[in-house]
């Protein structure tokens, strides 16, 4: 008889989202109509998400791997890089007014998990695709150094050196 298997994941990229958004978006957690509304999204993307992923699959873009119409939470992204956590929105005119709330909502909550949002306009990618990759390869480059910049550790309180008081007095002196 074998040992249990443990349930999970052996790799540390598997599951990072579930561990990160307490319990939403991983693999391990989504429901079935997650994924059907994924899959139904990815079959009819909008002109600008398709040209942009056209651009950006197959690790184009710096080598980095996005994934298209990628649910998280209770929301579906339509590109997400897990190694630099960072979700692309393409919009159309509705985001103007219509769903700034909603939008600015959904920013703020992905931010909590520790994903940033990135957003272009749908005229923008169709019209000036070369701009947008551009702008979207400061960004990834961006957090991609801030992922390997080391935090600094500061010195004590005054320096490191040792207070006055604290040093021993010399020989003769009050």
């Amino acid at each position: 008889m074998s040992a249990p298997r443990d349930k999970s994941p052996t790799s540390p990229c598997k599951g990072e989202v579930d561990r990160e958004a307490g319990g939403w978006g991983s693999r391990f957690s989504r429901t079935k109509d997650m994924t059907e509304r994924a899959r139904n999204l990815r079959a009819n993307m909008t002109d600008a998400e398709a040209r942009l992923w056209h651009a950006l699959r197959r690790d184009q873009l710096n080598g980095l791997s996005f994934r298209r119409q990628h649910p998280i939470g209770p929301f579906t992204l339509d590109f997400y890089c897990s190694r630099l956590r960072l979700a692309v929105e393409v919009d159309g005119g509705q985001h103007a007014e219509l769903r700034k709330q909603s939008d600015e909502r959904r920013t703020a909550w992905l931010a909590e998990k520790g994903i940033t949002v990135v957003r272009y306009w749908n005229n923008d990618v169709l019209s000036n695709l070369d701009g947008v990759l551009s702008d979207l390869l400061v960004q990834t480059e961006r957090l991609a150094h801030a992922e390997t910049t080391p935090t600094l550790t500061l010195p004590l309180s005054g320096g490191g050196k040792t207070s006055a008081s604290a040093r021993p007095k010399k020989e003769g002196t009050a």
